[in-house]
């Protein structure tokens, strides 16, 4: 049998793992400091159950952090479910959509028109770096590869197009 000594042994040299692993699955570290503290309690002899954990020590620090990972999954699950019975509002799937108002849809009608223009008046390999980059999600480098220029040309013509259209914006707000 395993004496109460050796269980506190395993506990402290395991215990800062202990936390750090409880930390990994709840997100936090006071939760996991508490889940540990916990795990302790469990492992005391007169909570152990199963003869064949008491013949070997070395199985100790497995069972300990089993106590810890249940522990932890037990929290989580508890979370879920009182976060599910908290919720009051509807699923927004459920809720009906804002329509914008007529004045709302002009504004942004006119934009789109005046980013149109500015775009059209760019230098074509600007504006084509700008739909790549904004527009397409290309990196840089896939940008410059495409017009054949370097990184930092093509960084540039992102760049310049960008502060022509908020530029562009920017005066017709006011």
């Amino acid at each position: 049998m395993v004496d109460m000594e050796t269980r506190h042994q395993v506990y402290f040299a395991n215990r800062t793992a202990l936390v750090a692993y409880a930390t990994r699955i709840v997100g936090s570290r006071e939760t996991a400091e508490d889940i540990v503290q916990e795990a302790f309690i469990r492992f005391t002899p007169a909570n152990a159950n199963g003869a064949t954990l008491e013949k070997s020590s070395g199985l100790l620090p497995a069972y300990l952090y089993r106590i810890v990972r249940n522990l932890s999954l037990d929290l989580i699950k508890r979370r879920k479910l009182e976060l599910r019975e908290e919720r009051s509002e509807p699923p927004y799937w459920s809720m009906p959509i804002e329509a914008p108002s007529p004045e709302d849809i002009v504004v942004a009608a006119d934009e789109i028109r005046q980013v149109s223009i500015a775009l059209g008046d760019l230098p074509e390999q600007v504006r084509v770096a700008l739909e790549m980059h904004r527009f397409g999600g290309y990196t840089l480098e896939e940008i410059a590869a495409h017009l054949d220029v370097s990184v930092a040309t093509a960084h540039r013509h992102v760049r310049t197009a960008m502060v022509r259209v908020a530029t562009t914006l920017a005066g017709n707000a006011s």
